[in-house]
């Protein structure tokens, strides 16, 4: 199965600024978790994930009812733990954006 993947309004204003370098790594990573979503590092669930980029990581979300990845975040080690928790935190509203999606 392909998966469908999708932007957060807020990830695609951090893509915005992101290094050349990084965007092409995040448009790779894209195209990799297409074909197989489950390539990251699991974050205490099996449908929040993350992949690193040097001292960086992109963070995702898998719907694989809905056949859908919503990339979320990207961000340094030192700002992950406050990642990780705004994504649970507002994980009800990431659910709601990925079914209109």
């Amino acid at each position: 199965m392909v998966y469908a993947i999708y932007k957060t309004e807020a990830f695609a204003k951090i893509f915005e600024s992101l290094e050349v370098a990084e965007r092409d790594w995040i448009t790779k990573i894209v195209g990799q978790l297409k074909e197989n979503p489950h390539a990251g590092k699991p974050l205490g669930f099996p449908w929040f994930r993350e992949k690193k980029f040097g001292g960086k990581r992109l963070y995702y979300l898998i719907y694989n009812e809905l056949g859908k990845i919503l990339i979320v975040a990207f961000g340094n080690k030192k700002e992950q733990k406050l990642i990780i928790q705004s994504v649970l935190r507002n994980l009800d509203a990431y659910n709601e954006l990925a079914e209109k999606l």
